[in-house]
């Protein structure tokens, strides 16, 4: 990576290479730390930055010397000697890599340490994390070790106003929640006066749970929209639909991702609609109002897929079996969902401007990031960003037991071994993690359990502001605490319950028990998310174990089999021990680990072509906001109009404004048109196949054609518009010509991301329905 000058050629490109260098150079940071014991605070400081060098690049001409000043001061402000594992991590994205580190070896500290080390290169870095409660606490407790530094540093709050935004980016380190900063960038990209842009660009992005930040939502839509009518299925369309049986009136995909209305289907919604056809010229968007309470009705479970909450539909993020705040699916199948339930129907918007994560990630010069499971991402990692993954060993050797799996014929079956299971091992007094795919599953385990006579804590997204303090105690012995994925990702659980040390009573006592005890309910679509619920027990070296129970008619196991033949016969509990059968599931998953980086490769090189055009749009926008171009176009045009703004005696700092106010207004509107445009050509791509053509070539020729029409036709409307506006010594209100923006806007992330590791997720494919 540029910037770390010699450091970086002597680092070598292979895995093996970079353990070796990371190692010898940590290990030389602590032969450098004796002389570092008896220097006063500013001398350790002097030190560290005598480390940078003088040139422009601002390269690290001394890595150990660094590394050993940031362990000093941590130890000094914070309490915490860096162990020669975390040197190594911060050492490693320092380079630019992904590392990977195991559950409860500290990475925050890794994150704040390489953020010392790019801050002293006089670079700004963005901390990204997950939510904003961990950018919070993250900031709050690693801030003592910044100010060490003389590095400035501030957390975007979900409430923070414009001002305290902006204030809080021009400072060296900026700790925030990924979607919060994506709205900010869509929002200053609609800013008509660059005093009112918020966000300062940064120079590097430390991404923690890189995974999930970079795979899993890589390609979620942020979006800010305007107020405006959606387009929902009417009451009627979606009682009809109701009334519809499936592989009758409609089929559904192998993998429950797309329904499909058949001929005698189409008659049925005709003939109790009083429609001539579904498919005639003149009947608008009816196909596309069928079409999307079709997906609602049997596509999109509840408790699974999404909760009804003090009246409304709230998602929930499949990967993580939480609450997705702040998303909804595109307009139409969010108030079809809301008509199926009986809901209040939304009104939807028009989307303003979108941007997925993966592109907002891209804006940044330099990325690096922490996960406890990246190299199960890495051919994404190194496809989509072009990043390394570095494996760190742990501080202590791992001692968790992963049994191999429980396979069994039916669910069923499976469940009834789950309850007897979790049963036997919580009458020892060992702690019992049990990990669920759903809210309804979480549901259902926790009530069979209590039959049982075992009580239990439930996390999922019903319940998810406990997370934290849930997740803490789930260590305590004879706790068992039912989750959904992801169980407190950022929480530690810590054996005998949250202040719980080496020594008590319980944490002792848990440690001849061996340790907290996994328990998986059906395989994810990958592998990476079996490992995540895994690596919640043997934290830091302590005992643990995990065992995952699996059955043939789960979705990865049907989905990844589909076409498929396996011949095996199931015991009389209905459990399946013969080793191809544990072969068949590994290769189950193998297969939809598969598919989702084939979708993942194309939705990217469908988003990568709009991020383009964004960029471009940006370049023009950058140019209208911080030069006089729109007055120099607009009058040259009409230069009567000009002769009489002139003659008025408006001031000419006013008509520059102006002019500028109109040709963003236009400039952002066609935006707002293409991107519409864009999602019904994809919506009707997949057809030209049929025709021996492909689908992304061709999506690729109609959106540069499409593109290349949108700059010239908003210049044409503006030039229109200035002729006929009136422009007085307060500006101009396009309102009065009917132009109106907004009344209000609003932020939301859009669910139809293909990668969804559970089944039944709406792909993004019917997006186009929705505007």
């Amino acid at each position: 990576m540029a910037g770390f000058g010699w450091f970086w050629k002597a680092m070598g490109s292979s895995a093996t290479a970079n353990q070796k260098k990371s190692k010898s150079i940590v290990g030389e940071a602590q032969k450098a730390s004796d002389r570092l014991a008896d220097a006063s605070d500013s001398e350790v400081v002097d030190i560290a930055r005598s480390c940078i060098g003088s040139d422009d690049a601002r390269t690290i001409e001394d890595a150990p010397l660094l590394l050993a000043a940031v362990r000093e001061a941590s130890s000094r402000t914070l309490g915490m000697t860096p162990f020669d594992v975390q040197l190594q991590g911060a050492l490693r994205m320092l380079v630019g890599d992904v590392v990977e580190m195991a559950t409860g070896e500290g990475k925050t500290l890794v994150g704040a340490m390489t953020a010392v080390g790019y801050g002293l290169q006089g670079k700004k870095v963005h901390l990204i994390t997950v939510n904003s409660f961990l950018a919070g606490r993250d900031e709050k407790w690693m801030g003592p070790l910044l100010d060490f530094f003389g590095l400035s540093h501030g957390a975007i709050a979900d409430e923070a106003g414009s001002e305290e935004r902006r204030d809080i980016y021009t400072r060296d380190v900026v700790f925030g929640a990924v979607n919060e900063i994506g709205f900010d960038v869509l929002r200053d990209q609609l800013i008509t006066r660059r005093e009112d842009a918020v966000r300062t660009p940064a120079d590097v992005a430390v991404i923690d749970e890189a995974d999930s930040v970079m795979v899993d939502e890589a390609l979620v839509p942020l979006v800010l929209a305007g107020s405006e009518p959606g387009a929902g299925p009417t009451a009627q369309i979606t009682e009809v639909v109701r009334r519809m049986v499936e592989d009758r009136h409609f089929t559904v995909s192998g993998d429950r991702r797309n329904v499909f209305l058949t001929d005698e289907g189409a008659a049925f919604v005709e003939k109790e609609l009083g429609v001539e056809s579904l498919y005639a010229a003149d009947s608008g968007d009816l196909l596309s109002q069928v079409n999307v309470a079709l997906h609602a009705q049997h596509l999109l479970i509840r408790d699974v897929h999404y909760l009804v909450r003090d009246g409304a539909v709230a998602l929930i993020d499949n990967s993580r079996g939480r609450v997705a705040e702040l998303q909804r699916w595109p307009d139409g199948l969010q108030a079809a969902v809301e008509a199926k339930e009986g809901l209040t129907v939304t009104d939807g918007g028009r989307i303003l401007d979108q941007i997925t994560i993966q592109a907002l990630l891209g804006l940044y010069p330099q990325k690096c990031g922490m996960t406890g499971t990246a190299v199960a991402a890495s051919d994404q990692l190194r496809q989509f960003y072009g990043l390394s993954v570095s494996v760190i060993d742990p501080n202590e050797p791992a001692q968790r037991f992963d049994e191999a799996d429980n396979v069994y014929a039916t669910a069923a079956d499976r469940d009834a071994a789950v309850i007897d299971h979790i049963v036997a091992v919580q009458a020892t007094g060992q702690p019992v993690l049990v990990g669920t795919q759903d809210v309804a599953a979480s549901e259902t385990i926790a009530d069979d359990l209590v039959l049982r006579g075992v009580e239990c804590n439930v996390l999922n997204a019903k319940n998810h502001e406990l997370e934290a303090s849930v997740i803490a105690e789930a260590g305590r012995p004879g706790r068992v605490t039912v989750s959904t994925q992801m169980a407190g990702r950022g929480t530690d659980i810590r054996l005998g319950g949250a202040d719980s040390e080496p020594g008590a009573e319980e944490h002792d006592r848990v440690v001849e028990l061996g340790g907290l005890h996994v328990v998986g309910i059906g395989r994810f679509r990958s592998a990476r998310l079996d490992n995540q619920l895994r690596g919640r027990a043997g934290r830091q070296g302590d005992p643990g174990s995990s065992v995952f129970f699996v059955s043939l008619e789960d979705d990865m196991v049907s989905v990844g089999g589909a076409g498929e033949e396996l011949t095996a016969q199931p015991a009389e509990d209905g459990r399946l021990e013969q080793r191809k059968v544990l072969q068949f599931v590994d290769h189950c998953q193998r297969v939809t680990e598969g598919q989702m980086l084939d979708i993942h490769a194309t939705t990217w090189k469908y988003n990568k072509l709009i991020a383009d055009q964004r960029a471009i749009v940006n370049e023009r926008r950058d140019r209208v906001l911080d030069t006089e171009a729109a007055w120099d176009d607009l009058s040259y045009h009409d230069v009567e109009k000009v002769g009489a703004l002139q003659a008025s005696g408006i001031d000419q700092a006013v008509l520059v404004q102006a002019a500028r106010d109109i040709m963003l207004y236009h400039l952002d509107h066609e935006w707002s048109e293409h991107l519409a445009y864009l999602d019904d050509v994809r919506e009707s791509i997949h057809l030209r196949a049929i025709a021996r053509e492909s689908p992304i070539d061709e999506f690729h020729r109609m959106s540069i054609a499409a593109f290349g029409e949108l700059a010239e036709r908003a210049v044409e409307l503006a030039r229109e518009t200035f002729s006929r506006a009136e422009i007085t010594a307060d500006g101009v209100d396009l309102g009065d010509l009917g132009l109106h923006k907004p009344s209000a806007t609003w932020t939301y992330m859009v669910n139809d991301n293909p990668l969804s590791s559970t089944g039944g997720s709406v792909m993004g494919s019917i997006a186009s329905m929705f505007r």
